[in-house]
């Protein structure tokens, strides 16, 4: 059997983060999903990279992976360890599902056992159970979308109304369009990225009238709509907050507004533009929830009068030893 690059599936280095691994397995999955690409391959590219994040984002599973060493290529002849697939890491086997065994490579079940013998070379790694059930009888197929929603909503959370155009097959052959509407529950405290499952509201099953199978799932992923005031960061929100001069310079204490309503921050005196204060928990709701970062920038008041003027002349006759541009040697 060929030996398959997991990291070179996903485009990653093999020292690569989880969040780099997740980013690149989401990319990828939104390009090569069946539903969405029109590319003749899209299929079996979108069966590798469910495959290879299955193994890299699971840190058992990538240390026995690793374990192979790193002398392989992509396409070599590959021949298991003897062992291998009997045991997972740390002396268990890995089981999984007769759909989720019908996705994987024979690369996959030689490492990580599970499957073996049965329809096709695997089994579901639950004994003999669905051996005999209808071969027709396939769980439907997952789907993805996207919902976009407001940052309030994400701090709120309530209920959307999703509309969906779904293609379906006609009695004729035709693929016509049909509009499905869903009520949509939007949890509290919800992230850019986050996956909404709806359980059931993915393809249909198929199967015989007698053995007929469950609908897929589907899954929502959360797009936030960009904010005039705040930027989101997981659960952490951001945001600018104009002060004065000599608030920057005496101390003070001012008004923030926050997705929960406005409080009161302390500004310490001496404060420079582009400063950051935190505080604690006013980002997105959670366990723990996310904080609020404020971002000071120091607004000057304009010089549109003869007093404004006269005002600031006296400020710099005071500071006038007071170089801004020292730090640059000029």
């Amino acid at each position: 059997m060929e030996y398959k690059d997991y990291y070179k599936i996903l485009g990653v280095s093999r020292d690569a983060k989880a969040d780099q691994i997740k980013a690149a397995y989401r990319k990828l999955a939104r390009k090569y999903h069946p539903d969405v690409s029109k590319e003749p391959n899209a299929e079996e590219r979108f069966k590798e990279v469910n495959e290879a994040n299955e193994v890299l984002k699971d840190s058992e599973k990538r240390a026995q992976y690793d374990a192979l060493g790193s002398g392989w290529h992509a396409g070599d002849n590959f021949r298991p360890p003897p062992g291998a697939g009997a045991r997972g890491a740390a002396g268990r086997g890995y089981e999984f599902s007769e759909e989720e065994a019908a996705q994987f490579s024979d690369f996959f079940s030689s490492i990580f056992g599970g499957m073996g013998g049965g329809r096709g070379g695997r089994s579901s790694g639950f004994g003999n159970a669905g051996m005999n059930a209808d071969p027709f009888a396939a769980r439907g197929r997952d789907q993805t979308a996207r919902i976009r929603i407001s940052l309030e909503e994400a701090y709120q959370g309530g209920t959307r109304q999703l509309r969906l155009e779904v293609p379906e097959i006609d009695a004729q052959g035709q693929v016509k369009t049909r509009i499905r509407t869903l009520n949509v529950r939007i949890p509290a405290g919800v992230t850019e990225g986050q996956q909404i499952r709806l359980a059931g509201q993915g393809s249909a099953g198929g199967g015989s009238a007698s053995q007929s199978s469950s609908a897929g799932d589907l899954f929502l992923e959360v797009e936030l709509e960009p904010h005039a005031v705040f930027r989101s960061e997981g659960k952490d929100i951001h945001l600018k907050l104009p002060i004065a001069p000599w608030e920057a310079a005496r101390g003070a204490t001012v008004p923030v507004p926050t997705l929960g309503g406005t409080v009161s921050l302390k500004i310490p005196a001496g404060s420079q533009s582009g400063q950051r204060l935190r505080l604690k928990g006013r980002g997105l709701p959670g366990k723990p929830a996310g904080d609020a970062f404020v971002q000071l920038e120091i607004s000057n008041p304009p010089a549109d009068s003869d007093e404004a003027r006269a005002a600031f002349d006296a400020l710099a006759e005071h500071f006038k030893s007071f170089n801004p541009r020292a730090k640059l040697g000029v």
